[in-house]
């Protein structure tokens, strides 16, 4: 990751990668040496299991570090938006598709917190970023794989 290629989270995402990194740089990696220790003292390494699965589960974690250490120094917070009325990072957006009874609820987030099983869209997404700067009553339309679908938004909170 890059000066150009900065993350962009919300304040709560972030001390949760700040939590975790300090976790796993303390807790987690003391764990893996006692582990390591152990399957050491089983002998043979060449044809040890235990001490395999240690050094694999080391070798993960400390990508996990180096991979968070990265995230950490290249991530922007971006308070949720201050006018309510216009879509921006952190708001809470309901649509619906044209010809649908169903309205969909999103919340516009950074896309190292996207995650559609919680409905949290990434502003980068197609969805997302033909939701941003809309307000309530617009009328918008955005290309899927399917095709072009026309959504009106409901609500903008």
């Amino acid at each position: 990751m890059t000066d150009t290629q900065e993350a962009v989270v919300s304040q709560e995402k972030f001390d949760e990668m700040i939590k975790e990194l300090e976790n796993l740089k303390t807790v987690r990696r003391t764990e893996i040496a006692k582990n390591l220790e152990y399957a050491r003292s089983l002998g043979d390494l060449s044809e040890n299991a235990e001490y395999q699965e240690a050094r694999d589960l080391q070798a993960a974690t400390e990508e996990r570090i180096k991979k968070l250490e990265e995230l950490v120094k290249y991530t922007k917070i971006v308070p949720d938006g201050k006018r309510k009325s216009e879509i921006s990072f952190g708001s809470k957006v309901t649509i619906r598709r044209d010809g649908s009874v169903e309205a969909h609820e999103y919340t516009i987030v950074g896309s190292e917190e996207a995650d559609m099983r919680v409905k949290k869209l990434s502003h980068v997404s197609p969805l997302g970023s033909a939701l941003m700067g809309k307000k309530k009553s617009d009328v918008f339309t955005f290309e899927t794989p399917s095709g072009k679908q026309t959504y009106t938004i409901e609500k903008v909170s």
